[in-house]
């Protein structure tokens, strides 16, 4: 199938991070890329980017190839309502990042035949280095491969069932926050031993890009790498030691699962469950 025409059906932190990231694939025109939001002063400054921008809709869904639903969980309902009889199943593919909703949801409230993917990129993708996961539920191996293709250009893809898509919100959306809270920790601690703040946080930032390429380039586990930095009696081991003493490795972990468990508190609260 052939993408020309993208809708992003909410313009918030998400949603405009995929805008921008199309516009350094110029996988699409900018002028075809249609991002709402129903308070469109919010995203005025995309017009600098000859994006296509409002408040309506059905109209970006209108001869849209590809349409992103990028709302929040309890704005998805209205929103569906308000596109359902302006949808062409047969032509056009749905890709859902709204935490916490199923693709029956999805086809119950929209059509049994519309072709729907769950997503859940990271706002990264706006530099073209998310990771995103996605689910297809009804899509055939050339919508799969299309869809896979397209999202690759933003950064790297992996394909996981439906049931894994609240996990990989925890770990692939929110472990960006958890990354940056660990680099402005490990940038404040650079603060405590002698560097300035920028230099801090330089010195911290590459570092964690460096580390993240180890595991990326070697698919190593990370035990493996962290091996050839921890000599007998040296300096990294007992910081490694005292950060486990105070709780680092579960105090991450708590936190993954704490998160994990308000997904099922979002669809209770959107009365969805």
């Amino acid at each position: 199938m052939e993408i020309r025409k993208v809708a992003i059906l909410g313009g918030g932190n998400i949603g405009v991070s995929i805008a921008k990231g199309l516009l350094k694939t110029n996988i699409v025109p900018s002028s075809d890329i249609h991002v709402t939001r129903r308070r469109v002063q919010m995203i005025e400054h995309l017009k600098e980017l000859d994006l296509t921008i409002g408040s309506d809709n059905i109209a970006a869904v209108k001869d849209a190839d590809i349409i992103f639903m990028t709302v929040k969980p309890a704005q998805a309902p209205d929103l569906m309502k308000e596109i359902k009889d302006h949808l062409d199943p047969a032509r056009q593919i749905l890709i859902s990042i709204v935490t916490g909703l199923s693709s029956k949801e999805i086809h119950q409230n929209l059509s049994e035949d519309l072709t729907v993917f769950l997503a859940m990129p990271n706002t990264a993708i706006s530099l073209g280095e998310s990771m995103t996961c996605l689910a297809p539920v009804n899509a055939d191996p050339k919508q799969e491969e299309a869809v896979m293709e397209f999202l690759n250009t933003m950064g790297k893809t992996i394909l996981i069932t439906e049931d894994l898509i609240g996990a990989s919100t925890v770990l692939a959306a929110c472990g960006i926050a958890f990354a940056l809270r660990f680099l402005r920790a490990i940038s404040q601690g650079g603060i405590e031993i002698g560097f300035g703040s920028e230099l801090s946080t330089l010195i911290a930032a590459q570092t964690l890009k460096g580390a993240s390429e180890l595991i990326l380039q070697s698919g190593h586990h990370p035990e493996r790498e962290i091996d050839k930095v921890t000599t007998p009696q040296g300096i990294t081991i007992s910081g490694l030691n005292e950060m486990e003493h105070n709780g680092f490795s579960s105090a991450l972990i708590k936190g993954l699962l704490a998160s994990f468990n308000k997904i099922d508190k979002l669809k209770e609260k959107s009365g969805r469950k």
